[in-house]
């Protein structure tokens, strides 16, 4: 059974966790030079794979004892929340580019690029977490894929636009603020419990 709960805070905090990330600019520029609908569906196939990675490493943990696993996930979140917000930004990340606009050549590229920028990514990390964190990882894995999706979708259709009205700053220290709260709530967990 899915919780609805759980998958809403999930997807809320890998939302904006993501969206600051290079990511989202990189589909921006893939689905401005190609067809929208085959940069997602490579994309989308990328960060599918990621969350069921992350949330295969998170189910592991929580075979620990309760207390150890909130201190982990607390430390984590906690460590997270500093790279957003003392992250520096180091230029544009090369995208290869296709030779055609064929489906497979174009989501091919998205795909690439997604599993090899996102592995090890803080929003990778984070699912882990939550999945360790909440043992529930249905819910977390959709909340997850959910907001990866949602991100890239904006990237590639209205990433401009968005990053016009939506100062990038704004985000990075909303999603830094969630992930410290959660970390707080994690290591209070695990000295209370």
């Amino acid at each position: 059974m899915i919780s609805i709960t759980v998958t809403a805070l999930v997807f809320g905090v890998v939302f904006l966790a993501e969206l600051p990330d290079k990511t989202a600019l990189a589909g921006l520029v893939l689905g401005t030079r190609y067809r929208a609908s085959y940069v997602f569906a490579g994309v989308a196939a990328a960060f599918t794979l990621h969350v069921v990675l992350a949330v295969a490493a998170g189910s592991v943990l929580t075979l620990l004892p309760q207390q150890v696993v909130h201190a982990v996930t607390g430390v984590l979140f906690l460590g997270g929340a500093a790279m957003l917000l003392f992250k520096k930004d180091d230029g544009d990340e090369e995208i290869r580019r296709p030779e055609n606009q064929s489906f497979w050549k174009v989501a091919g590229a998205g795909f690439m690029l997604i599993l090899v920028a996102e592995f090890g990514d803080l929003t990778q990390i984070m699912t882990a977490n939550l999945a360790a964190r909440y043992d529930d990882p249905l819910s977390v894995g959709l909340g997850a894929v959910l907001a990866l999706w949602a991100v890239a979708g904006l990237g590639i259709v209205g990433g401009k636009a968005l990053m016009k009205r939506v100062p990038l700053a704004l985000i990075t220290k909303i999603a830094a603020l969630l992930m410290t709260g959660l970390g707080v709530w994690s290591l209070w967990e695990a000295i209370t419990g």
